[in-house]
């Protein structure tokens, strides 16, 4: 109960600005450092959803209708609207993990998963889009400079939950997925432009179309970066 209060005392609404701005002790640092817990209490909406309850480990969110973040590319429409809890850091190397669990989604493009948002132009996440009955979207997108890409891969439609890697090798990223948390398959490898310092991750849930479900967050650690150096091909010299 206490955390739960903490947590949504430090759930406030807050703009990119303000966080932009904040000067508190970088919370990735001190668990990479010294080993400290991951706190939810350091992390920060980035557009707080109207409903949402934090049970010790455990972050629900549950979503509106009308809530998503794609920017142009093929449907050109863009929508910048889903909420996200975010932790700052300006750690260059480490992972991210959390388990997803969205038994209750149900209607097309209903997802939730892993979030590293910066602004409406320069964003990246990894989820699982429903579609309908028979399968649904396994997949992530990337948004660099106000234009979005969308990989996926089909999946059947009864898998419920899924754990997601984030990991940072300076302004690098590779998202990855797990059906049990130990073995882990790539889903991207992408570049980001503006992830050259401070960066924002964590969790998102939303339902672009006429829906709403709950989405339940759990099993939250930051590690040291999973993502190893490549160890083939040298880089060509310059």
């Amino acid at each position: 109960m206490m955390l739960a209060a903490a947590m949504l005392a430090a759930c406030t609404s807050n703009s990119i600005e303000n966080m932009v701005n904040n000067d508190s002790v970088d919370a990735v640092a001190a668990i990479l450092n010294e080993g400290k817990e991951i706190d939810l209490t350091a992390f920060e909406w980035t557009r707080e959803p109207e409903s949402f309850d934090v049970k010790g480990d455990t972050i629900e969110i549950v979503t509106k209708p009308k809530t998503d973040l794609w920017q142009r590319t093929y449907y050109h429409f863009r929508n910048d609207n889903a909420p996200a809890l975010q932790l700052s850091t300006k750690e260059k190397f480490f992972s991210f993990v959390v388990k997803t669990n969205f038994e209750e989604s149900h209607h097309r493009f209903d997802q939730c998963g892993v979030v590293m948002y910066l602004d409406s132009d320069n964003w990246l996440k990894g989820s699982i889009e429903y579609e309908n009955e028979q399968f649904q979207h396994l997949g992530s997108v990337a948004t660099n400079n106000g234009y979005s890409d969308w990989a996926t891969t089909a999946i059947p439609a009864d898998v419920k939950s899924m754990w997601y890697r984030l990991s940072r090798r300076e302004d690098d990223f590779c998202i990855e997925c797990s059906t049990d948390g130990i073995e882990w398959s790539q889903m991207r490898v992408c570049h980001m432009y503006e992830a050259k310092e401070e960066i924002r991750f964590g969790i998102y849930a939303c339902s672009p179309e006429e829906s709403s479900f709950k989405a339940v967050f759990t099993d939250m650690k930051i590690t040291e970066c999973m993502w190893k150096a490549h160890d083939g091909q040298q880089p060509d010299e310059e």
